[in-house]
């Protein structure tokens, strides 16, 4: 059994769950490499917390970075079961894709079918702006109206400096996204997404006889990026966003207005592992480890183990994570009947004598309260043990 260091703590006390958490706040900041680009963040996955910046929370064209929120909308309403993967998807006119050295497309017939998961793979690894358009009006009847649902998800997921005016990310007025909050839609897309997410890594796809390879060149040399996103307009420049997992650690990066193809996807390397070099999530205890067993009282059973609620873990510098260790904080003993999963305590991270994050840890099993009797018994030898010990004091 693991060994942690021990706190009493009372049964009212309020517990709260952290879980993940950071102590970058109060460490030395580490100087990011130089990135030659409108705007960029570098975000931890696992707290959200940004690593290194510039003018992240600046609106600027996302070009195709935009496909995001449409994907993203596409991918939820697949999991709630509102689409199915083979459903059919008229290309209408109006979003046909005649071809042109404008813009990305996919290549889908005027007035022929494709099915949802062609057309959100030719959003994804194809760019396509037809399919965004033919998915848009499929959702919603028109692009405007999809354009309202891509606001209303962004502002539920906290996207305060995104405004959408189309699918597809195409210049228009008012059309816009900080790095900040397309690192926010990143971070949601690989928690929500589930099964969808692996088609962000996927390096081709062949529709209507023409294969086109996924644009983000992270996916050829770097084994650890399994997405995202590429995007290019003259108004927008060249964007990427872009995330690693190495480890214990996922990074997501994002880059605005970057001069080439080649720049974006050498100052995403540079700042993925400029994060991976320099930062670490440490964990300090497992889901379901077990840390402690606590003497029952009136119970079938005499004690029962405890272990955590969900896994422990800390965004820190790679100097600093040393200096992590844990408190237990539980009662001296617990009174039955006790459920499975009941909230006991918690387990805390602490840095330079600071809570810096926690779980709660639980009961392992479910112990019943033993006949009257018997509690009645066990009442009078605790405070018989209780009295003989206040006499000796």
């Amino acid at each position: 059994m693991a060994s942690f260091r021990s706190a009493c703590l009372p049964r009212w006390a309020l517990l709260v769950a952290v879980g993940v958490s950071s102590t970058l706040s109060a460490q030395a900041v580490i100087t990011p490499p130089d990135i030659d680009a409108s705007a960029y963040v570098l975000m931890d996955y696992n707290t959200g917390e940004i690593l290194a910046q510039k003018n992240a929370n600046t609106p600027l064209p996302p070009a195709s970075l935009t496909k995001m929120m449409t994907s993203y909308l596409i991918e939820q309403r697949l999991n709630d079961n509102t689409l199915r993967e083979n459903d059919a998807v008229l290309m209408s006119e109006r979003a046909w894709c005649r071809g042109s050295s404008s813009q990305s497309c996919m290549y889908v017939p005027v007035n022929e079918t494709a099915s949802v998961i062609d057309m959100l793979r030719g959003i994804i690894i194809q760019s396509g702006n037809d399919a965004s358009k033919a998915m848009a009006e499929h959702l919603a009847g028109d692009e405007a109206s999809f354009a309202d649902l891509m606001n209303e998800e962004a502002n539920k997921l906290g996207m305060t400096q995104s405004h959408f005016v189309n699918a597809t990310g195409m210049p228009e007025t008012g059309h816009v996204a900080s790095a900040r909050d397309l690192a926010i839609l990143a971070r949601a897309i690989i928690k929500n997404s589930g099964d969808y997410y692996p088609l962000y890594a996927e390096p081709s796809f062949t529709y209507n006889g023409i294969t086109q390879g996924n644009r983000n060149a992270l996916l050829l040399t770097d084994s650890s990026v399994d997405g995202l996103k590429t995007g290019h307009t003259s108004a927008a420049g060249y964007c990427l966003a872009a995330s690693s997992k190495r480890e214990q650690m996922r990074l997501i990066s994002v880059i605005l207005g970057s001069k080439s193809a080649q720049s974006r996807a050498d100052d995403s390397r540079a700042l993925l592992n400029w994060g991976f070099g320099h930062f670490v999530t440490e964990i300090k205890a497992s889901k379901g480890q077990a840390v402690t067993e606590i003497p029952v009282r009136y119970g079938t059973a005499e004690q029962v183990a405890i272990v955590t609620n969900d896994t422990l873990q800390v965004l820190t510098t790679k100097a600093a994570a040393e200096r992590i260790t844990t408190v237990l904080e539980v009662p001296e003993h617990i009174e039955a009947p006790i459920a499975l999963g009941q909230p006991i305590g918690r387990l805390v991270a602490v840095m330079d004598g600071q809570a810096v994050a926690a779980v709660p840890v639980v009961a392992s099993a479910a112990v019943t309260k033993t006949g009257w009797f018997s509690t009645l018994w066990q009442r009078l030898g605790y405070w018989l043990k209780a009295k003989l010990q206040s006499n000796d004091a």
